[in-house]
């Protein structure tokens, strides 16, 4: 019964530590995919966005469309 439990308990934080890992690539790919855009949006149009924490919690969460609302922030006179 004792090594039941353990395996049990075991399977439970593998999963959870999949889920966790899942997460967390999928924030980072949209952090980059957002700051690539940002950084091209930069880079052609001469914009000045700074790359703070926020913008990339933005860009991390939203991803494209999170970069494309720090233009739009920027272009509104709210940065970021």
């Amino acid at each position: 019964m004792y090594d039941a439990g353990l395996i049990l308990l075991f399977i439970v934080i593998v999963f959870g530590a999949f889920l966790i890992l899942r997460s967390i690539k999928n924030f980072v790919l949209n952090a980059i995919m957002g700051l690539v855009i940002l950084f091209l949006a930069n880079a052609v149009a001469g914009l000045g966005i700074g790359y703070g924490w926020l913008v990339i919690l933005i860009c991390g969460i939203g991803g494209v469309l999170g970069a494309f609302l720090v233009i739009l922030l920027h272009f509104m006179g709210l940065g970021v």
